[in-house]
Formats: C-alpha cells, sequence, structure tokens
C-alpha cells in the first residue's frame, strides 16, 4: 500500500466521544486513542512508550495534555510530544465530516 493510497477511516460521531475523555478504536492493526478536549478532537497511539501499556485513551485530559493513568507520562494532544518537547506518542490527522469523526493511521513500516 502505498502512502498515496491511505485514506480516512470513519471512527464514530463526535457525539459519541464525551468532553475531556477519550475512547479506544483499531485501525489498520494500529491502537488508537481519540480524546475530545475544548470541543476538538484529537488522535494519538494509544500505547504509552513507558512500558507499552494501552490506556492512554482513559488518560485524565489537562493542559492540553494527556496524562497516562499507568505512570503520570504527559503527552500534547496536538503533537503526541512529551511536555518536555521530547517524542513521544505518533499523533494522526483528524477530519470532522458531518459530525464523524474520521482518522487518517499510516502504518509503520520497519525496515530490518
Amino acid at each position: 500500500m502505498s502512502l498515496a493510497e491511505i485514506s480516512f477511516t470513519k471512527i464514530c460521531s463526535v457525539n459519541n466521544i464525551e468532553e475531556d475523555s477519550g475512547k479506544r478504536f483499531i485501525i489498520n492493526e494500529t491502537e488508537i486513542a481519540v480524546i475530545k478536549s475544548n470541543g476538538k478532537i484529537f488522535a494519538l497511539n494509544n500505547i504509552c512508550p513507558h512500558q507499552q501499556t494501552a490506556l492512554i485513551y482513559d488518560g485524565i485530559i489537562e493542559d492540553g495534555c494527556v496524562v497516562c493513568p499507568a505512570h503520570g507520562w504527559k503527552f500534547d494532544l496536538r503533537t503526541g510530544n512529551k511536555k518536555s518537547g521530547s517524542r513521544g506518542l505518533d499523533s494522526y490527522e483528524v477530519k470532522i465530516v458531518d459530525e464523524n469523526i474520521y482518522v487518517k493511521v499510516v502504518p509503520k513500516r520497519f525496515n530490518w
């Protein structure tokens, strides 16, 4: 599959995600957290890099970040980066069409 062939996947309605909370979805074998904060929708990888816990969707939302409930690491909702600015979680492009959430997840390719 080329990058040009990767399209947006419909996730759910905007109304299915409560404010300052998230839900877990799997797209193209990638686990993602879709989070609503300040009326905006964000999509991040759901696996915390600290100890590979799949709990980002259940994190606490504060100051534009999601806090991993397992160990307290903070990730920027827009970029997925840690508060220090270093790399953290992959973030995914989101678009809203007719009150439905669509996410574009590019599968990781490994060059072993």
